[in-house]
């Protein structure tokens, strides 16, 4: 006759043997300790044995109980292994996923890369725009998810990571000693736009726009050249660029 565990059952087994007390367990299952204690016993009614002792130190497995607990754990993996693998391929649809032009090449492309090999079937399309483009789209419905950049501080979303504003300059360039400072910056709409130029107000530094027209790759450019000092997350700072945070010259 073919029977079939109860996997909850060998859970709370599991766990209370993991954990050699019924409190703990309960605790770590968000159960009663009056429900573990209950399915604890149901699972020695399936087996007709024992499957815990009780001693001075606390609960401690018979016989019965270390022969199941093995092969319990097994179960267990094998079934978390099932859902995982069932659950990611029923996973579907379109996401419209939002980012801000200095992350989209960085930070984010490796996690991209893994969330589209772990899900083939979400079709991911990508928004690029400064972040509060991009928070305006959200709050529009535009798009459905977005990574924003803002100034440390409440937040309606969650917080991924924190960096550092830095300035960035090309390497022995001479741009970040000219006055009026020479600064290119990639939008109006930027992000860092308003904390930059509060800052140069604070220094009384004088400063002039160089470039700035929403392209990323000619704000580098522009900057490699030699020709301005710009304003990056430490984070996307490229190799071949100088962070000028120790210059005393620039307000930090």
């Amino acid at each position: 006759m073919i029977r079939n565990l109860d996997t909850a059952l060998v859970r709370t087994f599991v766990t209370v043997a993991d954990k050699a007390s019924m409190t703990a367990a309960a605790n770590a299952l968000h159960l009663t300790q009056g429900a573990v204690s209950q399915q604890i016993k149901r699972l020695e009614e399936v087996f007709g044995c024992s499957l815990f002792e009780r001693d001075r130190r606390g609960l401690r497995l018979t016989r019965s109980g270390e022969r199941l607990f093995g092969k319990g754990k097994r179960l267990l993996s094998l079934n978390d292994e099932i859902w995982a693998e069932m659950a990611t391929s029923a996973v579907a649809g379109e996401v419209r996923l939002g980012v801000p032009y200095d992350l989209v090449g960085t930070m984010l492309a490796p996690m991209l890369k893994t969330y589209a090999e772990t899900y083939p079937q979400v079709e991911i399309s990508l928004v690029c725009a400064s972040s509060p483009e991009l928070a305006a789209a959200l709050a529009a419905g535009t798009i459905d998810l977005a990574v924003i950049e803002e100034p440390v501080g409440p937040s309606a979303g969650e917080c991924l990571a924190i960096d550092r504003l830095v300035w960035v300059g090309s390497k022995g360039g001479i741009a970040r000693h000219k006055r009026p400072l020479p600064v290119s910056m990639v939008a109006e709409t930027c992000a860092f736009r308003p904390a930059v130029l509060a800052a140069l107000g604070e220094h009384g530094l004088e400063w002039r726009t160089v470039f700035e027209n929403g392209n990323l790759d000619a704000t580098t450019a522009t900057v490699r050249s030699d020709l301005a000092v710009t304003t990056w997350l430490a984070s996307t700072v490229p190799a071949d660029l100088d962070i000028l945070s120790a210059d005393p010259e620039l307000p930090a």
